[in-house]
């Protein structure tokens, strides 16, 4: 219930760097494993998603570069080298420590209809809402912490580039996380 209480918006964050296993615990309360095996054989994580489809990556701007995040063996996987945070988008955001992308992959659904088919209306919602959901746990993780978190849009059409991104893929927002000025 405390979390909840102080959960908020903090748009000012310092750019002391986060200890490695707060970054470790921000990324598992994000969107982490809790339960092996789901009836489809995926494994749970600790925000829903629509039809268990699991199609936001979360991709994660340090430093020194951009990782992936790979849930099931809760590790970041290199990305890109360099100091890529700007890409979010929002002024005073490159100097947080640490910035989330939320990432739609449409191709995780099991689509019933013709094969190639562009991502439907309902996808569309299911993938932002998807998003809310993940970035509520990290605002409520934040909120335990004494950290700031702020979510915002970003940088939609260079973000794909610098990261690599398939053309399938879809850049949906960012998240600014640290400790508060």
């Amino acid at each position: 219930m405390a979390a909840l209480w102080e959960r908020k918006t903090i748009r000012t964050i310092s750019s002391r760097p986060l200890p490695p296993q707060t970054l470790s615990n921000l990324l598992w309360a994000a969107f982490g494993v809790n339960r092996d095996q789901m009836p489809d054989g995926r494994p749970g994580r600790t925000a829903a998603s629509a039809t268990n489809a699991q199609e936001i990556d979360l991709y994660v701007a340090l430093p020194g570069g951009v990782y992936l995040y790979e849930a099931v063996p809760h590790r970041l996987a290199p990305v890109a080298a360099g100091d890529f945070r700007a890409s979010a988008g929002q002024d005073g955001v490159d100097k947080a420590p640490v910035n989330l992308f939320f990432v739609a992959d449409p191709t995780r659904f099991k689509r019933k209809g013709p094969a190639g088919a562009g991502a439907t209306d309902a996808e569309k919602s299911f993938y932002n809402v998807d998003t809310g959901l993940i970035a509520q746990n990290v605002h409520l993780f934040a909120a335990s912490q004494g950290l700031a978190a702020w979510f915002h849009t970003c940088d939609q059409e260079k973000t794909p580039e610098l990261f690599r991104l398939r053309p399938e893929q879809r850049v949906l927002f960012a998240q600014s996380v640290g400790y508060p000025e």
